[in-house]
């Protein structure tokens, strides 16, 4: 799985790429990225202007993105651009994602987003992690990378443990314990102890369909 990212902070993603599963899935050949400065695509590195008509902050100008576009988008490249007013990214928009492409050109606007032409001119995808306003689409990016990369095999360790998340069964996640059995007058359910797996399946069903059921019962709806 391959992820091209145009930025105008490379450094953001230092960190992010030398942690965890994700370091050790790049270094096992799992993920590739690319992470590309957009002012090297700028004939004199001013990368956003004014907004025409008047308004706060500065907008992403088209020039370096297509510039970008043209040299790095590649056939079965998915572009993607990060924005609020994008399609709300979920579990079942994700899985969608992960089906149709594994190599992804990802564009994180700053300030007050990017150019309209260079969505409409280069059939860029927009998308959102929810119903807030970042700094910067470098976030979103990091967020996108880590919902999508678990579907990769070999990410995660386990693949129990994709299958049994939040969000994939189309119930929220059933409640975890771990030693001790008792702490600080709170008990695991004996249930968890009995080693019976069958009503541990049921129980941890039950569970997960309660809890959806107070916290998201849109989910439910869903169904």
């Amino acid at each position: 799985m391959k992820f091209k990212i145009l930025t105008l902070f490379p450094s953001f993603y230092d960190s992010f790429l030398n942690t965890s599963l994700i370091k050790k899935a790049r270094e096992n050949g799992i993920l590739k990225f690319e992470i590309y400065n957009l002012r090297d695509f700028s004939q004199d590195e001013n990368v956003d202007d004014y907004p025409y008509g008047g308004g706060p902050g500065m907008v992403l100008k088209p020039e370096p993105v297509f510039n970008a576009y043209d040299k790095l988008k590649e056939k079965d490249d998915l572009f993607i651009i990060f924005s609020p007013r994008g399609e709300l990214l979920n579990y079942k928009l994700a899985k969608e994602i992960y089906e149709k492409s594994k190599s992804f050109l990802l564009l994180c606007p700053r300030y007050e987003g990017v150019d309209e032409r260079v969505i409409t001119g280069l059939k860029g995808f927009e998308l959102s992690i929810g119903d807030y306003v970042l700094i910067s689409g470098d976030t979103a990016c990091l967020v996108f990378i880590e919902v999508i990369s678990r579907f990769e095999k070999g990410v995660v360790g386990k693949e129990s443990s994709v299958i049994d998340e939040s969000f994939s069964s189309g119930f929220l996640e059933y409640p975890q314990y771990t030693r001790p059995r008792e702490f600080r007058g709170m008990k695991v359910p004996d249930v968890l102890l009995s080693g019976d797996h069958e009503k541990i399946k049921e129980w941890r069903k039950n569970m997960a369909y309660k809890i959806t059921k107070e916290r998201r019962p849109d989910l439910l709806e869903e169904e």
